[in-house]
């Protein structure tokens, strides 16, 4: 499984023949400073955590150039149907939807989900952690927890799906800090890999994953530079 982190909490999953990218904020994004068309190149499905604009980003664009196939809540899908994205695949928690490659499951998140018209918000419905199963390669299982707090059904997801890589918030304010998120990932996981995010992004929130890296020793914990690809 090849993956690229494109900054704050968008990343490009390849594994088989399909690309997803998940929460593709890439034009706007200060963390991101590389090719908006060059790194959704060949994206097949875009999944979205939730409808804040710093996860949605580029995703009608991406949908509109590569005929990609939406993954979300079913408000979120019906919203950006509305708006010209047409293929979708709707579900939401407690939900498996199957593709070629992956399936993709919906677990719940502790956030919000809306998207900002005119000023004011318009609700998005649930926000969720999705979790990516790879069937081209056995035994990688992906959990993007979204923008969340910890909550202890945690232990449940792991229970049901035995995540191995965990794509982590940690910047705080809006997400779990970096203790409460190493908490997190040693209470309720046994994480092979760690990949955090939601960081760096913007001044309000924290400007690094040293904390959550501090707190975890470094166990399992890496932090690609925006832009590498990494195999796991």
């Amino acid at each position: 499984m090849k993956i690229t982190w494109l900054g704050h909490s968008a990343f490009r999953v390849e594994t088989g023949s399909s690309v997803i990218m998940f929460d593709p904020f890439l034009t706007g994004n200060p963390s991101f400073s590389g090719d908006a068309a060059e790194a959704y190149k060949g994206a097949t499905h875009v999944a979205l955590t939730h409808g804040h604009d710093d996860h949605v980003g580029d995703t009608m664009k991406i949908c509109a150039d590569n005929e990609a196939v939406l993954v979300a809540n079913f408000e979120i899908c019906m919203y950006l149907n509305g708006k010209g994205v047409k293929n979708v695949s709707p579900g939401n928690h407690g939900g498996t939807i199957e593709f070629d490659d992956f399936t993709l499951s919906f677990v719940q998140a502790w956030h919000s989900s809306s998207s900002m018209v005119d000023g004011v918000p318009v609700y998005l419905g649930n926000p969720a952690g999705l979790i990516l199963t790879s069937k081209a390669e056995p035994g990688k299982i992906l959990y993007h927890m979204g923008d969340t707090d910890i909550f202890s059904d945690m232990a449940l997801i792991n229970e049901i799906y035995n995540p191995t890589i965990g794509i982590v918030p940690v910047g705080d304010r809006f997400t779990m800090g970096g203790e409460l998120a190493a908490m997190a990932c040693k209470r309720f996981f046994e994480f092979e890999t760690i990949l955090p995010c939601h960081f760096g992004t913007f001044p309000i929130i924290e400007p690094s994953a040293d904390k959550f890296i501090q707190a975890m020793n470094g166990h399992n914990v890496l932090v690609p530079n925006v832009g590498d690809v990494v195999e796991i």
